[in-house]
């Protein structure tokens, strides 16, 4: 007895994929806004080089065109912190990690005194080295001219 009438398809069926795609799509599209780090500053224009990327995420000090001091590794990173818990947490985290890449993050319209105020904090807590957070979006074109 032969069959008749159907024959095997040799395509396949995209429109579950284009489902789950989509769905992922949204759920980036949501979830890109929240993963902003630390508090929005201005960030003044440098053409610094970048560095290498770590495996362990860089403990950063935002300081707020007000002049307040905000951590990355609090609890509530946007609240923010005086002096001396600044200097406790950061020494805390010095201590557990002492390869830890220290970072400022500072608005352009700050007062340079309060930057070098959260520099001698960091320092006091046990930071050898600190590095600043720049925005390169211009500074690339400053160095073409």
């Amino acid at each position: 007895m032969a069959r008749r009438g159907r024959k095997l398809m040799g395509e396949i069926n995209v429109v579950p994929y284009i489902d789950v795609m989509l769905v992922l799509l949204i759920i980036f599209m949501l979830t890109a806004p929240m993963m902003s780090q630390g508090i929005k500053v201005d960030l003044p224009k440098a053409g610094a080089e970048s560095l290498k990327p770590s495996d362990q995420p860089p403990l950063i000090l935002s300081v707020d065109k007000a002049g307040r001091f905000y951590l990355s590794v609090s609890s509530r990173p946007e609240d923010p912190l005086d002096g001396d818990t600044v200097m406790q947490r950061v020494s805390a985290v010095l201590r557990r990690a002492p390869e830890t890449t220290v970072l400022v993050k500072a608005d352009a319209a700050v007062a340079y005194g309060k930057v070098v105020q959260g520099m001698v904090l960091l320092q006091r807590a046990g930071a050898q080295q600190v590095g600043f957070v720049t925005d390169p979006a211009t500074a690339a074109r400053a160095n073409r001219k």
